[in-house]
């Protein structure tokens, strides 16, 4: 094989940051191999498989190619991933399971897997302590982001959608003071000023007893999901809505109000 024929090595490694949307110090770091062991064993666990192109798949890729380039070799690990671990953990929220992955504290891949309305509204009651005669409220939906999206720093998405919700639970467009929606956008104008996402808001710290801040509250709707996923979108630069966010809490809230039909 001729000098020109052979692979070339690449010039960089593969760093957590070119295939997840991850930031900080993880961000920086190449994917090492025990990294992707960790996350495939996690997958196992949860799923009994690794999941086609899921977290796992793309660090063992990722650190395939490092391994070859001569940035990493076998049996490293990050010191991310090995001090904070590499963790695949469910959430139940109405109407759908929410599975998230985790490499040194920061997501790095989720799925929405709908369940059955039964088992879904099941499930709820027993969480939230909910009738299963009773529909799901808003307030109610905004707790449940806590359970899938808490750690979340708030950005004006998130407080365009959380606003969105609140009007909507009250039927008026005025903004109480000191009220969920204020608070999320106080949270998004400070964290807008933050370089570390430790130090940043999150979700938990605004919706946290959300049902208990509203000054109304009423049953979810279509209509009401609408309207908040489509502020969260407007107020996204991406123009897409956070897994397991306020958007999705009030989307699958809707769902199983209107397929139990209460």
């Amino acid at each position: 094989m001729s000098q020109e024929d052979q692979p070339k090595r690449p010039q960089e490694p593969v760093k957590y940051g070119d295939v997840f949307e991850v930031s900080g110090e993880l961000a920086d770091k190449p994917i090492a191999p025990e990294d992707a062991n960790m996350m495939q064993a996690a997958e196992t666990r949860v799923f009994g498989h690794t999941q086609k192109g899921g977290a796992a798949a793309v660090m063992q890729s990722a650190a395939t190619a490092n391994k070859r380039g001569g940035f990493v070799h076998p049996g490293d690990t990050t010191d991310l991933a090995a001090e904070r671990g590499v963790t695949v953990a469910q959430t139940d929220v109405p109407g759908a399971r929410v599975t998230t992955e985790f490499v040194g504290g920061q997501v790095v891949g989720q799925y929405v897997e709908p369940r059955p309305v039964a088992t879904a509204a099941t499930t709820e009651a027993e969480a939230v302590g909910l009738s299963l005669q009773s529909a799901i409220t808003i307030g109610e939906a905004l707790e449940a982001t806590v359970q899938t999206a808490g750690n979340k720093p708030v950005d004006q998405s998130d407080a365009a959608a959380i606003q969105a919700a609140e009007v909507r639970a009250s039927g008026t467009n005025v903004i109480a003071p000191g009220g969920i929606a204020a608070s999320a956008q106080s949270a998004a104008n400070h964290n807008a000023t933050i370089d570390r996402d430790e130090d940043k808001i999150k979700l938990i710290d605004v919706l946290a007893g959300a049902t208990g801040k509203l000054t109304a509250d009423k049953a979810v709707t279509r209509q009401d999901a609408e309207g908040v996923v489509s502020a969260e979108l407007r107020n996204n630069p991406y123009l897409s809505t956070h897994p397991g966010g306020v958007s999705a809490s009030i989307t699958a809230a809707a769902r199983l109000n209107e397929r139990a039909d209460i």
